[in-house]
């Protein structure tokens, strides 16, 4: 009876031990559903849907959507609005002003597309002048001679403003459309107005107008920049870029009556091709932070067959206004004061 009476004792106690890890097992695992519940509802999580095939997957340990992995970091917009103005919110807590225009800049957007895209590249470290992010090299011997000179890349649509081969400015700009593509090649300033009224469209605005196309009404000028090559063939900038512009290009030099030309403007060029429907040129920079670099050898031969008729119109335009504004001075003074009437 005794031998009995252990044994269910034994029996007994294995079986509540064997409760207690069941129970154990429940409790854990109920808490991790809990943890995983109050996780998603602070950090939601961006669908695979929502990331195109040329944006980043986000890192769950990084919250709440910046990827840092280098130079460049990604910063992934939610596709559910709600959430993006969420996302966005904290980016504009982390970003001054200025630091988001640069960023907003170099994604080629303006503020009113900033949700027009997936992902947004970020500076590890921000510039707010561009210029520590510059495609385009910032000395080129072979424009030396050359005073003014704005260059514009389809390829990663951008333009660069070279004074005697010196990187003195460079910015985003949204180029002609697939259907409608801006002319190629080199070509010069023209006529400018501080507000244009399109051709297309006489509900399009275009502030601070430089034409460089006259008869092809083509120009550069303020206008929304969606992240990718969007207008009728013009050269679109953010506003602060085409007030810059506008006050740093020289206008042509027309003859008497306004026919014809007696001098041209800045020389501008436009060059490249746009890779339609793939990746755009600027998410590469988070794998290559010179993804988008054009080398000095690269324009240096794109520029040279182009020089010598830079600097000639550039030294015939110099000659024209130095004697219209020697004419100028020669010219009688008018007396400011009006003639006297008699009174009778």
């Amino acid at each position: 009876m005794k031998n009995i009476s252990v044994k269910k004792i034994f029996l007994y106690a294995c079986f509540s031990a064997a409760m207690l890890v069941s129970c154990k097992k429940e409790i854990e695992k109920i808490s991790d559903t809990f943890k995983d519940t109050v996780s998603s509802s602070e950090t939601p999580a961006v669908e695979k849907d929502s990331i195109k095939k040329d944006s980043v997957v986000q890192k769950e340990s990084v919250p709440p959507a910046m990827q840092e992995n280098g130079f460049y970091n990604a910063f992934v917009l939610p596709k559910d609005k709600k959430m993006r103005d969420s996302v966005y919110a904290e980016f504009s807590k982390k970003y001054s002003e200025k630091e988001r225009y640069a960023i907003l800049a170099l994604n080629r957007l303006d503020s009113k597309n900033r949700f027009n895209t997936d992902t947004l590249v970020v500076p590890a470290k921000i510039d707010t002048t561009l210029m520590s992010y510059s495609p385009f090299p910032m000395q080129l011997d072979v424009l030396s001679g050359v005073k003014k000179f704005v260059i514009f890349s389809y390829p990663i649509q951008a333009y660069g403003v070279y004074s005697n081969g010196s990187l003195v400015k460079w910015g985003p700009t949204s180029m002609g459309k697939k259907a409608a593509q801006t002319t190629r090649g080199l070509t010069f300033a023209n006529w400018k107005k501080k507000l244009s009224i399109s051709t297309v469209s006489t509900e399009w605005k275009l502030p601070y107008n430089f034409n460089i196309h006259n008869i092809g009404g083509i120009g550069w000028h303020q206008y929304d920049l969606p992240g990718y090559p969007a207008s009728h063939s013009c050269l679109r900038l953010l506003m602060k870029d085409a007030q810059w512009l506008y006050s740093y290009a020289d206008t042509w030099i027309l003859n008497p009556g306004g026919a014809t030309t007696k001098a041209k403007g800045t020389a501008v060029m436009v060059f490249g091709d746009y890779k339609w429907g793939g990746r755009k040129p600027w998410k590469k920079l988070l794998d290559d932070p010179n993804a988008n670099n054009i080398s000095v050898e690269e324009m240096t031969k794109l520029l040279e067959p182009n020089v010598d008729r830079m600097i000639k119109e550039q030294d015939n335009r110099e000659k024209v206004a130095d004697s219209i504004k020697t004419a100028k001075a020669m010219a009688p003074v008018q007396s400011e004061k009006p003639a006297e009437v008699p009174v009778n």
